[in-house]
């Protein structure tokens, strides 16, 4: 039977797109989630709830889906775990900490480049010199969004952007990097909810032994209901929701044209830091938002034909 990537034009392949997508959108809203948490208790505390909360969201999936798993396969997907999870989030939120929404979604906006290029060098897909201009073309457009916005004089908090945060939410995206290509090649052999739920699981339990060693009992009395709502948000939505949306979608597209997808997320930061936090918009802005809907239609509509990608989706895997 011919593979997805094979008919780029089918409905699954529509929808994998669209549940990129959607993940991207869901992940947009983790900064802002984040920060509100953030202003009433510590890292470490904030990413154990909001993991307490997305496996809550989970279980249905849990009870449904059985790992299959081999050994060699289980340590792949702990490896890929440790690093998406525990690694990823504390080094991510500990930036995040350190400097604004803004320049957070700023770095974020790389993430398209990185995963295009770690998609070619390590998992063999190719881009031609027109995707590799959409995907640039994308996060010019995302930098443009960003520093298009002006700060409200009356602020938002004691704190502004930092050197060291900024580079620490970059170093969280370049980790990231492994953890989405290690649960490619896992979902090669297994469903996409198995490999999600199993490795948010795993991380999970990683992050909360880390945190109760760490940092102690997590705070449960005295915290406002916004925190409560914020946490349960960033739980059920920007992680066990767009995880499972986006482990789908990279499952039947190549993961570097799904990349363009994800700046998605810093634009949709941006459009919260206007709405919520006092930000405005200038020319900068609105063009780099034409940027980016360009480069998501050029990706999406031009055709995969010979791409490399649709060797190493179908690629067996090795014993």
């Amino acid at each position: 039977m011919p593979s997805t990537l094979e008919h780029p034009r089918t409905a699954t392949y529509w929808l994998g797109y669209g549940g990129c997508a959607l993940a991207g959108c869901f992940w947009g809203t983790g900064f802002y989630f984040g920060k509100i948490v953030l202003a009433h208790m510590g890292v470490g505390h904030m990413v154990f709830y909001r993991f307490v909360f997305a496996c809550i969201g989970l279980l249905p999936f849990a009870l449904r889906h059985r790992p299959k798993l081999n050994a060699r396969e289980w340590r792949l997907l702990l490896i890929a775990s440790f690093l998406g999870i525990p690694v990823q989030y504390l080094v991510q939120f500990y930036g995040l900490s350190l400097t604004t929404v803004s320049h957070a979604s700023l770095m974020v906006g790389s993430m398209p480049v990185l995963l295009g290029a770690a998609a070619t060098l390590f998992a063999g897909e190719r881009l031609d010199r027109i995707g590799w201009a959409a995907l640039v073309s994308s996060t010019v457009g995302v930098a443009l969004i960003v520093l298009g916005g002006h700060h409200s004089s009356e602020g938002h908090g004691p704190s502004g952007p930092s050197l060291i945060g900024d580079l620490l939410v970059l170093a969280a995206l370049l980790v990231s990097l492994f953890w989405i290509l290690m649960n490619k090649r896992l979902m090669e052999r297994h469903p996409p909810a198995v490999i999600t739920v199993y490795g948010v699981y795993s991380g999970a339990i990683m992050i909360a032994v880390w945190v109760l060693i760490q940092d102690g009992a997590p705070p449960v009395h005295g915290l406002p209901f916004s925190v409560w709502l914020a946490s349960a948000a960033s739980g059920l939505f920007c992680t066990a929701g767009s995880t499972l949306l986006w482990n789908w979608g990279i499952h039947h597209v190549p993961a570097s044209r799904a990349a363009v997808f994800l700046n998605i997320e810093p634009m949709l930061g941006s459009f919260l830091g206007v709405e919520l936090l006092g930000d405005r918009l200038g020319p900068l802005a609105w063009i780099g938002g034409v940027l980016i809907l360009a480069a998501a239609i050029t990706l999406t509509t031009r055709p995969h034909g010979g791409d490399a990608s649709e060797e190493w989706t179908q690629a067996p895997h090795p014993s």
